[in-house]
Formats: C-alpha cells, sequence, structure tokens
C-alpha cells in the first residue's frame, strides 16, 4: 500500500510534469508511437480484411496468417528487429505492427461476414455495383465490429508500446525500464499506473464511437424490439389449445 501511495505522490509531483522528459512529453511519445503503428497496421489488415469478408475467398489463409502471427512473442520479434536494424524506433514500430495485424484483419472480415446476405442480394438487384455494395452497404453494417477490432488493435498497441523504451529512450515504459534499472520503484510502479489510464481513456472513446457507428435504421430496429419485447406464443393470445377443444 505504501508503495502504491508513494507511485501517486510520483505522478503528482510537479517535478515530473515539466522539463524533458516529463511525464506529458512521455504520453505524448507514446500516443505518436501508438498512432503510427495502428495506421500502418490499418493500412496492411483492413484492406485484406474487407476484401476477404465481401468476396468469402482467402478466408483460411487469413485465418492462418492472422494466428501465426497471434502466437509471436513481441519482445523476442522487437530484440531480433534491434540486433538487425538497430536502436531506434524501427524495430518497435516493426514489432508493434505485427502485433496488431491479427485483431485489424479478423475485425474487418468478420464485420463484413456479419452482414445478412440478404441486404447484399438486394442491392445487387438494385444494380449496385461490387464496390458501392462495399461502400454505401457492407462497412456501414459492419462498422460496429470492424471499430471493434480497431479498439483491441489499439489497446494492444497502448500497452504493449511500452517495450519501444527497450531500445529507444521513448514512451511510457521510460518509466518503468528506468524505475527497475534504478530500484526506483515508486517510478516504475507510476510509469506502469499511467499506461493504464491511458489505455483506459483511449478505450473509452472507442467504446463510444462503437455506439455512434451503429447505422441510424440498426439501432431504430433494436430499440423498437426492446420496447416490444419478445413474442408472445400464439396459443396464450387465444383460448388454450388442447384435446377437449380441438375443431
Amino acid at each position: 500500500m505504501n508503495l502504491f501511495l508513494d507511485a501517486i505522490a510520483w505522478i503528482l509531483d510537479p517535478a515530473n510534469w515539466s522539463g524533458v522528459g516529463s511525464i506529458p512529453e512521455r504520453i505524448g511519445q507514446h500516443l505518436l508511437i501508438s498512432a503510427i503503428v495502428l495506421v500502418i497496421a490499418s493500412l496492411i489488415a483492413l484492406p485484406i480484411g474487407v476484401l476477404v469478408g465481401h468476396s468469402g475467398r482467402g478466408k483460411d489463409p487469413a485465418v492462418m496468417v492472422s494466428g501465426g502471427l497471434r502466437a509471436l512473442p513481441t519482445l523476442g520479434a522487437l530484440t531480433l528487429f534491434a540486433l538487425w536494424l538497430g536502436i531506434g524506433l524501427q524495430a518497435p514500430i516493426i514489432a508493434l505492427v505485427i502485433l496488431a495485424i491479427p485483431p485489424l484483419l479478423a475485425g474487418a472480415y468478420a464485420g463484413l461476414e456479419s452482414v445478412d446476405r440478404r441486404t447484399i442480394d438486394a442491392a445487387r438487384a438494385m444494380g449496385m455495383r461490387e464496390d458501392q455494395i462495399v461502400g454505401k452497404v457492407e462497412l456501414p453494417l459492419a462498422m460496429p465490429i470492424v471499430v471493434g477490432g480497431i479498439r483491441s488493435a489499439t489497446l494492444q498497441i497502448i500497452a504493449t508500446a511500452t517495450l519501444a523504451a527497450y531500445v529507444a529512450d521513448f514512451g511510457l515504459g521510460r518509466f518503468i525500464f528506468e524505475g527497475l534499472k534504478t530500484r526506483d520503484y515508486a517510478e516504475m510502479l507510476g510509469g506502469s499506473i499511467l499506461v493504464i489510464i491511458l489505455a483506459l481513456v483511449v478505450d473509452g472513446g472507442f467504446a463510444l464511437t462503437q455506439r455512434i457507428v451503429v447505422p441510424a435504421g440498426v439501432r431504430a430496429t433494436q430499440s423498437t424490439e426492446l420496447r416490444s419485447g419478445p413474442a408472445r406464443p400464439r396459443a396464450a393470445m387465444g383460448r388454450p389449445i388442447t384435446e377437449g377443444n380441438q375443431e
């Protein structure tokens, strides 16, 4: 308990909120590398996921690749890339991109697969092109699941971006590694708490986004179903059906 209070005191210390290597600077660095990784991974994974979900082709290879990337230990990959590329941000960015691709890919193709095929057939019957079906029908309906994949990837990136400090003086992970090296456990725990708070704030933003991106028609349908309640059996609406009153 004393260590936790020391960590809170370290976070609230005004000396840690100004100058080089301050808490605001480290938070900005952490968000920057997380955003860079998310953009790169999204440019790779989302188009592939949308194509797989729309066409239904290539799902098995996509699942295999996604599962294989999930199995890679991020710290091991980071170490290998650091030995190859040297000290700096290149190695952690590549390692984090590999980490972020599976949830983005899964969210994209699962989202498009969840769209009712009858809706797509109706769009084709109206003469819509395939790109119009994807952009105007499938993606709007699949967006909550797609955003869920982005949300999962972002949280994994933020939590694991602390490893960037392993090979570079960058991000909130610097507090953790410095605290471990100097046995300043208040700084180490304080840095961990900051990462947790940052992840929770970002997660809350994505949770709100998931609610916003639900199409208005879908929200109206869900509200109507909630108000009407479950359908009652027909037998309960009239006289009970028994052997004595069968006609």
